[in-house]
C-alpha cells in the first residue's frame, strides 16, 4: 500500500511538472510571437500641409492665430514649453515644436515675425541666433488617422523621448521596485492576498508594472486564480527575454488610458493629446500627475465625467511627488489648487474633413493595402490647407442660408459642393462635399454626378482657337434657329433668354453664353474634335461621354473635381497637371516610403489657351459673371464661367486666380429646381471663398507665339495702323486675322468671316500694355512729318 502511494505521488508530481512546463512554453510562445514582431496595430496618421513662412509672403495676423489655434498653441507671456506664442502689436514670437517632416527632422525653436499693415511679413528670424530665416515651416495639422480594425489609438512614443518627470511619477505611483523585481513581487502579492481574504472582496492589488502590462497585452480581467497564475508567470518569462526599458516603453504606449465612443486610448503619448491637446512633452507637472492618476482606471477616473475624484487622485500623486523630492513641497502646494487643465470637449477621433479625407483614401489605395494603412505607422502628408478649408466651408454655409432666406426656402433645402487646387501644382487644398462639411456620407464634390451646363463651354472654344487657320477671338459665329437632327426627333438648342442674336463674334459668343452660337461652333467643329479637348483637358476619360450634340450645352453629367481638373489644365497655360492630395508617405521609423512627385502634360496649345484665358476674364467683367466685380476685392482679376442647367436645377461656377482654381455647384438632393442660375448661386460661393483667401490676380504672361491687335470688339473688327483707338485682343501669330478697319469707317455689327488669309493691310500691333515699339515710333513720325 506504501509503495503504491509512493508511486501514485511520483504520477501526480510528473504530471504537475508536465502540465506547469507544458502551460509554461505555450505561455513562453505567447510573449515572444507578440514581442518578436510589431506590437501594435498603429494607424496611419494623416496631416495637411504646413504652413510656410518667408519674409515678402501674404499673411493675415488672423489667419495666423487661426493656425496656431488649430495646433493647439496657448497664447502665453513667458514662453517655457513649446506649442506657445506671444503677440506684442504685429510681432509674433512662438516656440514651435519638435516635427519629423518627411525630408528630415526639425528641432524645437523660437522664432519671431512681424506683419505689416498690409499683410506681409516684413521679417522672420531665429531668436536663440538672431539671425533671419529665408525660409521656416510650422508643423501640419493632424487632420485624421486610418485606425486598426479593433480601433486602438496609440502615438507611439519611444522611451528615450518621454519625460524624466512622467517615468519617475509613473514608477513611484505604479511599481518603485520596477528595476529591482523579476516581474512580480511575492510579498506584495502575499499581502494583497491576506486583504482581499480579510474583506471578502479585491480592495488591493500586487502587481508589478510588468504583470500590468501582461494583463493589458495577453489577459482578461477577471479575478481568477488561474488567470492571476499565468499573469504572474508570463511577467516571469518578459522579465526573462526582455530588458526592463523594453518592457517600460511598452508599458507606456499600451496602458488603456480612456475611451472616445468606439475609440479605444492607448498610451501615454495620445492621451496627452486626448485630454490636453498636447506632446507629451510639453505637459506640466499637475497634468502629468493627472495622467499617471488615469491610469489606476481610466473609466473611474475619467476627468471629463468625474472631476473631482480624477482631482483627488492627481493631488494624491502630487503629494507622492513633493514627498519623493520630484517637486518641491511649495510647487507641489501651488499645483494640488490649480484646474485640472483638460480641454472640455473630447477631441474626436472622425476627422473634422470627411471629404478631403475621402480624396486621400483612394489615392492611397493605389498603393497601400488596407491593412497596411491601419497597422504600420505610416505617416501620410498632403496637401491639405486648413485655412482654405475653413473659408470654403464658411462661404458656402453663409450663401446657402443667404439664398434659403432671400427666396423663402425651408431651412437646408439647398445643398452645395466647392473644391480648390493650385494652379501649378495641382494640389488639392480644400475639398467641401455637403453644406455640413464635418458630415461624414454622401461626398457630392467627389461622388455627384450631375449635369455641368455651360462650364463646359471653354472646351468648344478652345477647340476652335487651337485651329488659328480657321478661328479667332472675333470670328464670326451666327447665333440663328438652329436644328439638328438626333435620333427620333429633331433638337432646337433656346439661349436662356428665347432670342436670337444674330452674328457675333466668337468672344462675345463665349462672354454672354450664347447657346445657339456655342451648338453651331461645336458642330462645326465636330463632335468628335471636342471630346479629345474635353478628355486632354482631364474633364473626362474616354468612353466616359458618348459625343451626343446635348454635350455642347453641358448635359454631361461630371463631379466637380473633374470640372477642377478641366479648369486648372486651362489656368496653368494648357498644362495639364494630375490632381493631387498626397505628396509623401513615411513609416514609423520616419523613413521616406514614397514621394508623389509633380507631373505634366501639355494637354492643348498654350497660344491658344491665352487667347481662352483672355475671353474668360471678359465673362467676368462684363458677360455672365460681371456680378463678381462686387463681390471680389478690387485688385483681385480672375477669370471663370457660369453655369446653369434645364429648369434651373444645377447652378454652377468654375474660375481661377493667378494661383488658385475653384470649382463650385449649388442644387438639391431631390434634383427640383433652386430658381438658381451660375451666376446667382454657385458664382457667390466661389467670391465668398477666393476673396477670403490669400491669392494672387490673373496676370497671365503671353505665349511668344501671341501678338495683339487693337480692335472693335463689337464690330468683330481690327483698326488699321492709323488709328489709335479699340481694345488689345491676342491673336496667334500667322493665323487668320478679322477684316481690317479705319479710323473713320462707322461702327457696325460683324460681317461674315472671310477665307482663312492674311491680309494684305497689315492692322498695328500692340504688346501688353497696348502697343508695340513699331506703332510708338510711326506715331512718333507722324507728329513731326
Amino acid at each position: 500500500m506504501k509503495r503504491l502511494l509512493l508511486l501514485l505521488s511520483a504520477i501526480l508530481v510528473f504530471l504537475g511538472g508536465y502540465s506547469l512546463w507544458t502551460t509554461m512554453a505555450g505561455l513562453n510562445e505567447r510573449i515572444t510571437d507578440r514581442f518578436a514582431g510589431q506590437r501594435w496595430e498603429l494607424p496611419a496618421r494623416i496631416f495637411a500641409r504646413p504652413l510656410e513662412l518667408y519674409t515678402g509672403k501674404e499673411l493675415n495676423p488672423d489667419q495666423l492665430l487661426q493656425e496656431l489655434a488649430l495646433l493647439h498653441y496657448s497664447k502665453t507671456e513667458q514662453l517655457n514649453t513649446p506649442g506657445s506664442f506671444s503677440v506684442d502689436g504685429s510681432r509674433f514670437t512662438i516656440f514651435v515644436r519638435e516635427f519629423q517632416f518627411s525630408d528630415g527632422r526639425r528641432n524645437e525653436a523660437v522664432i519671431e515675425l512681424a506683419i505689416t499693415d498690409n499683410n506681409r511679413i516684413s521679417s522672420l528670424t531665429d531668436r536663440q541666433t538672431g539671425r533671419p530665416l529665408s525660409l521656416f515651416r510650422l508643423e501640419p495639422l493632424h487632420i485624421a488617422s486610418i485606425y486598426p480594425g479593433g480601433n486602438e489609438d496609440r502615438l507611439f512614443i519611444r522611451l528615450q523621448d518621454t519625460p524624466e518627470l512622467l517615468i519617475k511619477t509613473l514608477l513611484l505611483t505604479e511599481d518603485k521596485s520596477f528595476y529591482h523585481h523579476i516581474g512580480i513581487r511575492p510579498l506584495s502579492i502575499f499581502r494583497a492576498l491576506l486583504a482581499n481574504l480579510k474583506a471578502g472582496k479585491t480592495v488591493q492589488g500586487g502587481s508589478t508594472l510588468t504583470q500590468q502590462l501582461v494583463k493589458n497585452f495577453f489577459l482578461s480581467s477577471e479575478q481568477t486564480l488561474q488567470r492571476k497564475i499565468n499573469e504572474a508567470l508570463m511577467a516571469l518569462l518578459l522579465e526573462y527575454h526582455y530588458t526592463k526599458d523594453e518592457i517600460l516603453e511598452s508599458y507606456l504606449n499600451e496602458i488603456y488610458l480612456g475611451q472616445d465612443g468606439k475609440r479605444a486610448i492607448h498610451g501615454f503619448g495620445m492621451a496627452s493629446r486626448f485630454y490636453f491637446g498636447r506632446n507629451i512633452n510639453e505637459l506640466s507637472p499637475d497634468q502629468i500627475a493627472l495622467l499617471v492618476g488615469i491610469a489606476k482606471g481610466a473609466s473611474h477616473y475619467n476627468p471629463r465625467k468625474h472631476p473631482e475624484r480624477a482631482k483627488e487622485r492627481r493631488n494624491l500623486i502630487i503629494t507622492g511627488m513633493g514627498r519623493e523630492g520630484l517637486l518641491s513641497q511649495d510647487e507641489a502646494v501651488r499645483l494640488q489648487k490649480q484646474g485640472l487643465g483638460v480641454s472640455s470637449d473630447a477631441p474626436s477621433g472622425n476627422t473634422r474633413y470627411p471629404a478631403f479625407i475621402q480624396l486621400v483614401r483612394r489615392q492611397l489605395k493605389r498603393d497601400y493595402r488596407e491593412k497596411d494603412l491601419q497597422s504600420e505607422g505610416l505617416s501620410i502628408f498632403t496637401t491639405f490647407d486648413p485655412i482654405i478649408q475653413q473659408q470654403a466651408e464658411k462661404g458656402l454655409q453663409q450663401v446657402l442660408s443667404a439664398l434659403e432666406g432671400e427666396r423663402k426656402m425651408a431651412p437646408d433645402t439647398l445643398q452645395g459642393a466647392i473644391v480648390v487646387c493650385s494652379v501649378d501644382q495641382g494640389e488639392v487644398l480644400a475639398v467641401v462635399g455637403d453644406r455640413f462639411s464635418q458630415q461624414a456620407g454622401f461626398n457630392r464634390a467627389l461622388d455627384m454626378k450631375r449635369p455641368v451646363g455651360s462650364v463646359i463651354k471653354p472646351a468648344i472654344y478652345l477647340t476652335a482657337l487651337s485651329q488659328p487657320d480657321r478661328y479667332n477671338l472675333l470670328t464670326t459665329l451666327y447665333d440663328i434657329p438652329l436644328k439638328i437632327r438626333v435620333p427620333g426627333k429633331d433638337w432646337q438648342p433656346e439661349n436662356y433668354d428665347k432670342k436670337f442674336h444674330g452674328p457675333i463674334p466668337l468672344q462675345q459668343a463665349l462672354v454672354r453664353s450664347l447657346n445657339v452660337a456655342t451648338v453651331q461652333l461645336g458642330m462645326d467643329l465636330g463632335l468628335d474634335a471636342v471630346l479629345e479637348t474635353l478628355i486632354n483637358l482631364g474633364a473626362a476619360k474616354p468612353q466616359q461621354i458618348k459625343p451626343f450634340p446635348s454635350l455642347l450645352l453641358g448635359a454631361v453629367e461630371l463631379p466637380p473635381i473633374d470640372v477642377l481638373q478641366m479648369y486648372q489644365t486651362i489656368a496653368a497655360g494648357g498644362y495639364k497637371t494630375p490632381l493631387r492630395a498626397i505628396l509623401a508617405v513615411s513609416d514609423l521609423q520616419h523613413r521616406l516610403l514614397q514621394r508623389y512627385p509633380l507631373t505634366v502634360d501639355q494637354a492643348a496649345e498654350p497660344g491658344a489657351v491665352f487667347c481662352l484665358t483672355s475671353a474668360l476674364q471678359e465673362v467676368t467683367v462684363s458677360g455672365s459673371g460681371w456680378s463678381l466685380q462686387k463681390l471680389l476685392p478690387e485688385e483681385l482679376t480672375v477669370a471663370g464661367k457660369t453655369g446653369t442647367t434645364d429648369n434651373l436645377r444645377d447652378s454652377w461656377f468654375a474660375g481661377f486666380s493667378g494661383s488658385h482654381v475653384a470649382v463650385a455647384w449649388i442644387g438639391r438632393d431631390d434634383n427640383k429646381s433652386t430658381g438658381l442660375t451660375g451666376a446667382t448661386g454657385a458664382l457667390r460661393v466661389w467670391a465668398a471663398t477666393m476673396g477670403s483667401i490669400a491669392t494672387m490676380p490673373l496676370q497671365p504672361q503671353a505665349p511668344d507665339d501671341i501678338v495683339f491687335y487693337l480692335a472693335d470688339i463689337r464690330a468683330g473688327k481690327i483698326f488699321n495702323d492709323a488709328c489709335d483707338r479699340g481694345k488689345a485682343v491676342p491673336f496667334i501669330r500667322d493665323g487668320i486675322l478679322p477684316p481690317v478697319i479705319s479710323c473713320s469707317a462707322p461702327r457696325q455689327g460683324p460681317q461674315p468671316a472671310r477665307s482663312p488669309q492674311r491680309q494684305e493691310q497689315t492692322p498695328p500691333r500692340v504688346n501688353n500694355f497696348g502697343r508695340t515699339l513699331q506703332q510708338g515710333i510711326d506715331q512718333f513720325l507722324r507728329i513731326f512729318q
